[in-house]
């Protein structure tokens, strides 16, 4: 080519280069909707979150999502899964959030970034580091200023990786959360406002016209709550469940932004599972038609969740109200499930999601990158006591996790008691399960779960060595009570009763005892310590707690779930990976082991049994164990001792509710004192037997509500427990779920609540379900408190 010709092709060139370079994609609102480089642009978003997913498995997942017709993926970044000691960052393997955005890109995929700091998600303390709670008056979600230092350094961090990587910039991220369902939390729009300026001043930049452009910020709570905190520079979203009155849940938006895009930023496809209850369903017919309902009317929406995955080792959280931590898997009931594979629901979505696809064919369904296994019975062979896992051991007062530097783990906590001649009860306030011993003899346990505070103890000798071995289990991870120390929190007291009086011995000089959760603690245990072959004779061991492993030999690798319904509480490692915790109450009796984490020939395994074995045997089968209980006693609270005498008692208010969606209160004439609170219902508006309420509060004489931490269900005439819908979620924050009485029971339907204290009240705030018609609501009503 000469130069002549070179000029002119260069020159053929320059223009559309010149108009490369002017040309920056965007993603802004518009009127009634979002724009996509400045056309209306529906999102249908899949939310996965990338840590709940092995990394070789990220491709697939994303293009399962893509086949189901969404165009969109919705992650949480998670703080303390990449910041797990102060100042250590890590951004590598599973935790390459960049790596996962760009691999959304390569598919066609646009990304939502959700980075907290707080996220929920069923995920440890909500997603904040175990280790701000080493500053005992922390101030979490607030303007505590060393709370916010470590949320500017985690979010600076969080952007180096993804702010090159929006829309603006060329890459796939379109929009931006402040903060998460801060409404449920709290009142702080001073708070949430400097999260927001975190973000702009990390993620927004300065264009050629001296512009700042970045994504849009939007801030996602409840109907009944965003107005808490919403911002007027920040796009407000809805969070609901399948089966919502979709109306009724942007009503409130439509008033205050009539001409704002409408969005569902968390359309809950299911439920996640909590240990010792049934696994949680949602019908697939109700969530399609609210998916299509919402894309008839041009709403926006995000899949919560479309694919739950696993939370692999320690990272299940827990739910508050008391105490109810989360199993291993988040499954979720989600159309794409534990292990990748297409559902029934995936499939009924997908037919209504063909019709909002601009009559382009829909990708097809990938193929899973692994096959499914079985593994024969075997049996875990070696075994050391669990004391060849301490690791610091510290003497004085005691101390919990957090004052002993240990994240996740346990503690034996050890002291030296003087002579008690008589029974005592023991008195601690133990987060979250501990064994007591006396010389090394089991004497029962303390069960936060079952709110459990005390056990009595025998008579004992001067000198006889007390041990009380506390696992810990995920933080809470929503409301107020994600503050969630581990350990013995506060003090310990023996009571007893001889020589005509009462003594309270509060012991002074314990050992605090760490032993981590991880592999390398569990490899060292049991490299140091005496192992036995239980092959033999392994019934003489089988009650426990310590370390044991076991091999499995493979010809082919394949995704399978270990079965682990023979063993008793604690942690399971595979091939060096922490594959989650295992509790032989359930819901959750198998693990997913996923064949990228497997190899031909031998495998190890290795479970930390805080509690024993009854039979040290595991084997791999096809399908998972999700709804399996093996309970001390059923979860209902039909106990008859409980049922109060009513007819002995004035109600402090009745009448009758009205019908429909919404919080309703009623006023009491005059303010009522008592520790229990009784709703007896005698009709409802539907006509039918069937009783629900989602939610309740309880006003004090100052019109504020008052906590609900302490409450626990005393007594319901009926329960359906097989879909969860026990006494206890008309207090779990949560307004998707609900109590609900079995069809038949017949009236009248009573409820009472232990407040855990004498309370004042002066008024009852009553939800009815979600759904529209709001079904089971309730119509006449006697509210007692006594």
């Amino acid at each position: 080519m000469n130069v002549k010709m070179l000029f002119t092709a260069l020159i053929a060139l320059l223009p559309f280069t010149m108009q490369a370079a002017e040309k920056q994609r965007d993603f802004t609102i518009g009127q009634n909707t979002f724009l996509l480089d400045g056309k209306p642009f529906v999102v249908k978003a899949a939310e996965v979150h990338y840590p709940r997913i092995p990394q070789a498995y990220w491709d697939h997942r994303i293009k399962m999502c893509k086949a189901l017709g969404m165009n969109t993926l919705c992650l949480y970044v998670f703080w303390n899964i990449h910041e797990q000691a102060e100042g250590q960052f890590d951004f590598t393997g599973n935790n390459d959030v960049a790596a996962f955005c760009r691999l959304a890109q390569k598919n066609g995929m646009y990304v939502i970034v959700r980075p907290g700091p707080y996220v929920c998600a069923e995920w440890e303390m909500g997603g904040l580091p175990w280790w701000l709670l080493k500053k005992k008056d922390i101030r979490l979600r607030e303007q505590d200023s060393y709370f916010m230092e470590r949320v500017k350094i985690f979010e600076e961090k969080v952007a180096e990786q993804l702010a090159s990587l929006t829309i603006q910039n060329g890459g796939p991220i379109i929009m931006v959360q402040v903060e998460n369902e801060y409404g449920s939390y709290g009142e702080d729009k001073a708070y949430v406002s400097e999260i927001r300026d975190v973000l702009k001043a990390n993620w927004y930049k300065k264009n050629s016209k001296g512009e700042l452009v970045g994504p849009a910020l939007f801030q996602c709570d409840w109907s009944s709550n965003f107005t808490k905190n919403g911002l007027d520079d920040l796009v407000w979203t809805m969070n609901f469940g399948t089966g919502a009155n979709i109306d009724q849940q942007f009503k409130r938006l439509g008033e205050l932004r009539p001409d704002a895009p409408k969005m569902c930023s968390e359309f809950w496809s299911g439920w996640f599972d909590k240990w010792g209850a049934r696994h949680e369903t949602r019908p697939a017919k109700d969530m399609v038609a609210g998916i299509d309902e919402m894309l008839s009317k041009g709403i926006s929406f995000s899949l919560y969740m479309t694919h739950g995955g696993t939370s692999f080792g320690h990272w299940a959280g827990a739910n508050s109200p008391g105490f109810a931590p989360d199993v291993t898997s988040y499954d979720y009931d989600a159309p794409i499930n534990e292990w990748g594979l297409a559902t029934p629901k995936f499939y009924e979505l997908r037919k209504t999601m063909e019709k909002y696809n601009d009559g382009k064919k829909m990708p097809a369904v990938p193929k899973a990158p692994m096959g499914i296994i079985t593994v024969p019975a075997f049996r875990l062979t070696e075994f050391v006591p669990i004391l060849f896992g301490f690791d610091k051991i510290e003497e004085g007062a005691l101390k919990t996790f957090e004052e002993m530097d240990l994240g996740w783990g346990s503690m034996m906590y050890s002291c030296t008691l003087p002579e008690i001649p008589s029974t005592s009860t023991l008195s601690a306030n133990i987060h979250d399960f501990g064994q007591v011993f006396i010389n090394g003899q089991y004497i029962g346990k303390i069960d936060r779960v079952k709110n459990e505070k005390t056990l009595t103890l025998p008579a004992v000798k001067k000198g006889a060595r007390l041990d009380i071995l506390v696992e810990g289990m995920g933080r809470i991870n929503f409301g107020r009570a994600i503050k969630d120390f581990k350990g013995i929190v506060g003090d310990l007291t023996l009571t007893a009763e001889y020589n005509n009086a009462e003594y309270t011995i509060k012991p002074q000089k314990w050992l605090n005892t760490t032993i981590p959760d991880d592999y390398e603690t569990a490899v060292k245990a049991l490299r140091t310590g005496s192992t036995k072959n239980l092959a033999k004779n392994h019934n003489d061991l089988t009650t426990k707690p310590g370390y044991y492993r076991g091999y499995f030999n493979l010809k082919k690798v394949g995704d399978t779930f270990l079965n682990f319904e023979k063993w008793g509480k604690g942690q399971v490692y595979v091939n060096g990976h922490a594959m989650g915790r295992i509790w032989s109450i359930g819901p959750q009796q198998t693990l997913y082991v996923p064949g990228c984490w497997l190899k031909k020939g031998q495998n190890e395994v290795v479970v930390l049994d805080v509690v024993g074995p009854h039979e040290t045997v595991v084997w791999g089968q096809d399908t998972p164990e999700l709804n399996k209980l093996q309970l001390e006693k059923s979860n209902k609270h039909n106990n008859i001792g409980d049922k109060p005498d009513l007819n002995s008692m004035t109600p402090v208010a009745k009448g009758a509710f009205k019908s429909g969606n919404g919080w309703q209160a009623i006023n009491f004439v005059n303010a009522a004192k008592g520790r229990y609170l009784a709703i007896e219902c005698t009709s409802l508006h539907d006509g039918s037997d069937v009783a629900a309420i989602a939610e309740l509060y309880v006003q004090g004489t100052n019109g504020k509500r008052l906590s609900r931490e302490t409450w626990t269900t005393k007594y319901a005439d009926s329960e359906e427990d097989n879909g969860n819908h026990t006494g206890d979620k008309v207090y779990d924050l949560q307004e998707s779920t609900y109590w609900q009485t079995v069809k038949g029971s017949g009236f009248p339907h009573l409820l009472v609540i232990d407040l855990g204290s004498e309370q004042t009240i002066k008024a009852l705030e009553y939800l009815p379900r979600a759904e529209q018609g709001a079904p089971g609501s309730i119509k006449d009503f006697k509210i007692f408190v006594y």
